[in-house]
């Protein structure tokens, strides 16, 4: 059985006094609770997913540039061998109602996980039925559906899909459409990285992404999309914000086995080195598929990828960041944060200023000749 989540274990164990140290080093300055109207509250409940809010502290002297901030995380609804329409469609309705809750908390952006309108079933290394998932990213019946949702609740929607590109020959992407508030598709972008560990077979499906790192100018800030795998490129992160981003979304399908020691760290390590807000999405849930897979590293044949864990999180760029959402449930997260923080760290911290892009710009270029020699010193 799959333990709740860090928060309420810390909760049930540790004396109150002492949770508070404990909270300050672990998250930073403490997040105030958001009051959630009672008409969310009670949407959470009948719909059955968890709804939590929290502000990130602040000071400044200038004019707040506030923004709220939703997070969805879920588990699929119908199962892996339901035929594709029911399954895209109970995922719609599913979506449709935690984005009613998001939009009664006040929520500007909301992000839904990567690939969230299917299983995950890249592991499998099966080609149909899963390719049927894919749609267009400019007018597929997703995209038509965000557009709805955008328009109707005035809110920026990120939403992570499996694109077919008709453009050029029909080939497939991992994606993530950005829909204005309102409703129409301000672009996309594409993941940058793929995996190649343990059952992530991605690379069966689609290959890296060509958009790189597009920032997208929104009402509410702007903001870019760092898809799943490319949170383990520093790199990545790094280049989202020399195009300015102020927040950056990372919506993932990760498991616990893999990846869960490394979750907590990296998305707000990027907002901390790179003085901009990161958003952690996860998926929740076992898939189960109905043919059994193998990958390269040794493991029996089996029929599911492994627990993903949730614990969608929002770290500021002092190193705060809010508790995590539940390893187990549904959950949407709500954050309100103040923008003018991006530049408030800047100034205090200066890594923008001290970085020496230029220093490295040139040892990259010299690393990736054919004739590179590395700076090694040795004894002589």
């Amino acid at each position: 059985m799959e333990f709740a989540s860090v928060e309420e274990t810390l909760r049930k164990y540790i004396p109150e006094n002492e949770l508070v140290e404990v909270n300050r080093v672990l998250y930073g300055k403490p997040c105030r609770p958001l009051k959630i109207p009672d008409q969310a509250q009670s949407l959470s409940k009948d719909k059955i997913f968890e709804l939590q809010g929290y502000e990130v502290p602040n000071v400044s002297t200038q004019s707040p540039r506030k923004v709220t901030i939703g997070l969805i995380q879920n588990q699929i609804v119908a199962p892996t061998d339901a035929p594709i329409p029911d399954q895209i469609e109970k995922l719609h309705k599913r979506i449709g109602d935690i984005t009613e809750a998001a939009a009664l908390c006040g929520v500007n952006i909301l992000c839904f996980q990567e690939a969230w309108t299917m299983p995950f079933a890249f592991c499998t290394r099966e080609k149909t039925p899963w390719t049927d998932f894919a749609e267009s990213a400019e007018d597929g019946p997703t995209t038509k559906f965000c557009q709805q949702l955008s328009k109707k609740f005035n809110m920026v929607i990120i939403s992570p899909i499996l694109e077919r590109d008709s453009t050029h020959g029909g080939v497939l992407w991992n994606t993530a459409v950005v829909i204005s508030n309102t409703g129409s598709v301000l672009g996309k972008t594409r993941k940058n990285h793929i995996p190649r560990v343990g059952d992530f077979n991605e690379s069966t499906y689609y290959m890296e992404g060509d958009t790189g790192h597009r920032v997208f100018q929104t009402a509410f800030g702007k903001i870019a999309v760092n898809i799943c795998y490319g949170r383990h490129h520093p790199l990545n992160w790094m280049m989202y914000g020399v195009h300015g981003a102020e927040i950056v979304f990372n919506p993932s399908a990760t498991v616990g086995a893999l990846s869960e020691p490394m979750w907590p760290i990296e998305a707000r390590c990027a907002a901390i080195a790179n003085h901009y807000f990161t958003c952690a999405i996860n998926r929740v849930g076992t898939e189960t598929f109905p043919n059994e897979f193998t990958s390269g590293d040794g493991k029996a044949a089996h029929k599911d990828f492994g627990h993903f864990y949730g614990s969608s999180y929002v770290a500021a760029p002092d190193g705060t960041r809010t508790p995590g959402l539940c390893r187990t449930r549904d959950g949407l997260l709500v954050t309100t944060v103040d923008l003018n923080m991006c530049q408030q760290i800047s100034d205090k911290w200066c890594f923008r200023m001290t970085a020496r892009h230029d220093m490295y710009a040139d040892a990259l270029k010299e690393s990736t000749s054919h004739d590179f020699k590395q700076n090694l010193i040795k004894e002589k």
